[in-house]
């Protein structure tokens, strides 16, 4: 008896990691890798949480920038994204973006969450958009 629990709760505990870590609340977060195949599948919004700032320095080309931080993010989001396609959302490390899933899930969006966040994204080698350094112009 103590075999086959032990059993089941580890075939339990498998199927949830293939899963991606979905959740039953619209939210599913997934590694870089499994990111960038919804993003190359063309099929979803990209939505960046961080602050314009961090934006500006590095994002994921093609996303757009809403920082969940803001008073007014709920707001931002139902204006700016469509509920009819998923929302692919990321942040620095993940945390602040499962915040804005969350906040994104409750209001009926369907949401895939960066796990590692753009620090994940950039450990795997996937592009960016980097700001460009000024120019410098050499003394005369």
């Amino acid at each position: 008896m103590i075999k086959e629990f032990i059993c089941l709760t580890a075939m339990t505990i498998c199927a949830t990691i293939a899963s991606g870590c979905h959740n039953d609340n619209g939210i599913t977060s997934v590694s870089a890798s499994e990111f960038n195949k919804e993003i190359t599948a063309g099929t979803a919004q990209l939505l960046d949480v961080r602050t314009p700032q961090e934006y500006a320095e590095a994002h994921i080309d093609g996303a757009v920038n809403i920082n969940v931080q803001s008073d007014n993010f709920g707001k931002e989001a139902e204006k700016e994204l469509s509920k009819d396609l998923a929302i692919l959302v990321y942040c620095r490390s993940g945390r602040r973006s499962m915040d804005a899933a969350e906040t994104l899930a409750a209001l009926g969006y369907k949401v895939v969450n960066l796990k590692g966040g753009i620090i994940e994204w950039q450990d795997e080698g996937l592009p960016i958009v980097a700001a460009e350094a000024p120019e410098h112009s050499a003394a005369q």
